[in-house]
């Protein structure tokens, strides 16, 4: 792994820049291989919070964690086991719906240590989320970036799904937690 780390508002000293790299390092023993990825690290402070951002891109998964604490440790401790949580999601969904060779099955270790029990509660409940329980169906009306955060805010919606006009793709703009906008688009 390439360790990627940053801050904002905050000196990233050689020690917590290590405390990072050990940390997050540890997400190794979940893989099969050695993951090989670029960890994007980004730590800074607003208001005496320490938030870090962690973004792990590999084929096939992404791996993205946000904490906030009043101490940056306790938020690097933190945010990996939110890492480690969505690992376990992902191999749990991977063990229960694919079985051919090549699928994600093959990234995780079968081998891995059994969870507390208040851990596995909480993995059960996010699995009961991933129930769907509404469907929508609408027109994709032609629209500018513009125009598509200006229906969104009139819908008071935090995104909102349109048809780009120009590229005649199916687009998304978002409210990010900044309240700046975002938008995806598809390769």
């Amino acid at each position: 792994m390439i360790f990627n780390v940053r801050g904002e508002n905050l000196e990233v000293t050689p020690a917590l820049r290590e405390y990072v790299e050990k940390k997050v390092g540890k997400l190794e023993r979940y893989f099969d291989t050695t993951p090989v990825a670029d960890v994007n690290v980004r730590m800074q402070v607003l208001n005496n919070l320490h938030i870090i951002e962690v973004t792990i891109p590999m084929s096939r998964l992404l791996l993205r964690a946000e904490e906030k604490h009043s101490d940056m440790y306790a938020a690097i401790d933190l945010v990996i086991e939110k890492l480690e949580r969505q690992i376990r999601k992902h191999k749990t969904k991977v063990n229960r719906k694919f079985r051919q060779e090549g699928s994600l099955k093959y990234m995780f270790k079968n081998d891995l240590e059994p969870m507390d029990g208040m851990r596995e509660e909480i993995l059960l409940e996010e699995e009961d989320d991933l129930q769907v329980v509404r469907k929508k169906r609408f027109n994709l009306k032609p629209m500018d970036t513009e125009e598509a955060i200006l229906q969104m805010d009139m819908l008071g919606h935090n995104f909102f799904v349109f048809s780009n006009a120009i590229s005649g793709d199916t687009n998304v703009v978002y409210r990010r937690k900044d309240g700046k906008y975002g938008l995806i688009e598809p390769e």
